[in-house]
């Protein structure tokens, strides 16, 4: 009995974690993904399996800092480094956001059109039911639904075991670095990790703590949520892989989007997979319109000292249901506007998330080591080393994002 009350107890903590990088699988993130196994077969897994081990130090980084302050990631920022880091961040934050928002209401028109509904008709309904469900509950029974997506990812996992891939070569592909320096492949390397580590997780994530109320006795629960979350996450993306691998790249067809995968998949796998993808496509980016805004509004009304929380009515908390709302009708309205082009704001969009991400994880470096504020839960010296080397990694590969296409106007 008393083994199950503390499993209960558990299983009461763990959510932010999951949530977190269950949001990032979405519309663009199974696109990059679905990219990654069509173009380049398990040449990128080695990668994967090196992002996760930095995912989950920068998600536990996290989780102890709200925990220890009781403070999401701009309000400390807000605090430390003043008002004018806090709008630059934010500005950058909300326009990487809304793009990736509208990306989502994109992957919801997208995975509902291969079941033969209009995104005129998909898009105003997934966007009421998504406003409905956040603005009217509170975080407990909004934790609830977040957590019960998790299943939908599921179909990523039984689509790839479909599709009978052979282990043995995914394995020693997962554990055998293989680069190459052509510019695509390091563009699609850098798009994978920007679709990982995104700046909205780690807003969301210490937000969503400190909204929860945990304490430090209760952390070693939390922690243990950052890692499951991380390591359930990036197993998703690898079953993308793998599942794209064997099917698209063994036939030679490249695709860009996630429903081109999902089609793709038919004649090479069976109606059932398309089915499937179709199914987790649909799940994934229905996630993200909720978590997206939602994380975006958090950090917002943090940074700027406004009223914010699930738990506060529409009367307590205008500006943060205000944003919300904002956020989902102006992004699902530009999805509906006809033949809307949303690839180019996609990339924008994702080009600035990419550019913002090293900035947050220095912010977060900066914070976690200071004493005044962390006391005895600073970093030590390995999960120092590893932030750095994401962040130096990532810059490097902002760098090269940039200066690509203007190498490439010299040398043609």
């Amino acid at each position: 009995m008393k083994n199950k009350k503390k499993l209960l107890y558990i299983l009461g903590i763990i959510g932010p974690g999951l949530i977190t990088v269950n949001a990032g699988n979405d519309a663009g993130g199974i696109a990059t993904y679905a990219t990654v196994g069509s173009s380049y077969g398990y040449k990128m897994l080695w990668g994967l399996l090196l992002i996760t081990f930095s995912l989950a130090v920068i998600q536990e980084m996290n989780a102890r800092m709200a925990v220890v302050t009781g403070k999401g990631l701009s309000d400390l920022i807000r605090e430390n480094y003043g008002v004018r880091w806090s709008l630059f961040a934010m500005s950058i934050l909300f326009i990487a956001n809304f793009g990736v928002c509208i990306g989502d209401f994109a992957g919801i028109a997208a995975s509902l059109q291969l079941f033969g509904i209009a995104k005129y008709i998909s898009v105003p309904i997934m966007a009421f039911l998504v406003w409905f469900l956040i603005t009217k509950g509170s975080y407990k029974k909004t934790e609830k639904i977040f957590l019960a997506f998790t299943i939908i990812f599921f179909t990523y996992i039984i689509t790839c075991i479909k599709v009978h891939p052979n282990w043995g070569e995914v394995l020693k592909a997962t554990v055998t670095p293989s680069i190459s320096f052509n510019k695509d492949y390091i563009l699609t390397f850098i798009g994978m990790i920007g679709t990982t580590i995104t700046p909205y997780m780690q807003f969301y994530l210490q937000s969503s703590v400190v909204d929860k109320g945990l304490s430090i006795e209760e952390y070693k629960y939390e922690k243990l949520d950052v890692y499951l979350g991380a390591i359930w996450g990036d197993l998703v993306s690898f079953f993308i892989i793998v599942c794209t691998a064997v099917t698209l790249y063994k036939a030679g067809i490249t695709i860009n989007s996630a429903d081109q995968a999902a089609l793709a998949l038919k004649p090479l796998a069976g109606n059932y997979a398309t089915i499937l993808f179709a199914i987790g496509l649909f799940g994934a980016s229905v996630l993200a319109t909720m978590i997206i805004p939602l994380s975006t509004t958090y950090a917002i009304c943090e940074a700027f000292g406004f009223e914010s929380g699930l738990n506060n009515s529409y009367k307590e908390a205008k500006v943060f249901y205000g944003i919300f709302t904002f956020m989902i009708v102006c992004s699902a309205a530009l999805v509906l506007i006809p033949n809307v082009s949303l690839v180019g704001i996609m990339l924008v969009t994702q080009q600035i998330a990419g550019v913002l991400c090293p900035v947050i994880l220095i912010f977060m470096v900066l914070l976690i080591n200071n004493k005044k504020i962390m006391g005895k839960y600073v970093n030590n010296k390995l999960q120092n080393i590893i932030i750095w080397i994401t962040v130096i990694f990532i810059i490097t590969l902002s760098i090269v994002l940039f200066i690509a296409p203007i190498v490439n106007q010299f040398v043609h």
